[in-house]
């Protein structure tokens, strides 16, 4: 259960701060709050990270579906460790979030700009928290679940 809750943690914290986004700012508009540094800056993405696969909004919306499928069918197989039950709820998170905008907007709002990285939201924050603390756990243990010295 720890898995679903912190999904619904990234969906609604992703979700509220994209539907705060649409409603005070239009798009392309962009509001320095560290000047040159880092911006809130409204945009659609119709891609994945960085744009690619611009305009694939299914191949999106079928990757999200196979990764909450597969979730449902290995749920009672996965390791019980903290990292790997956070690492699993920040993915599937950031994942439907993205995938809620892809649905009902037909883009990902993005919003989060460093000037030197692609924009991005919350959900993508999640899906890269996600991944890493997976990685992490695979590179730190065995397949048996021990972790290796």
């Amino acid at each position: 259960m720890q898995v679903i809750g912190i999904a619904l943690l990234v969906i609604f914290l992703d979700q509220g701060s994209k539907f705060l986004i649409r409603q005070v700012m239009v798009l392309h508009e962009s509001v320095p709050v560290v000047p040159g540094i880092f911006h809130i800056s409204y945009i659609l993405n119709r891609g994945a990270a960085f744009g690619i696969l611009e305009n694939q909004q299914w191949f999106f919306l079928a990757i999200a579906a196979v990764l909450v499928g597969l979730y449902v069918l290995f749920r009672r197989k996965i390791p019980r460790q903290g990292c790997v039950q956070y690492g699993l709820g920040l993915l599937l998170g950031g994942a439907f979030g993205n995938a809620v905008d892809r649905f009902f907007h037909g883009a990902v709002t993005d919003f989060f700009d460093f000037r030197v990285w692609p924009v991005f939201n919350v959900a993508d924050m999640g899906i890269v928290a996600g991944v890493v603390l997976l990685l992490w756990y695979s590179w730190t243990h065995d397949r048996e679940g021990e972790r290796r010295p």
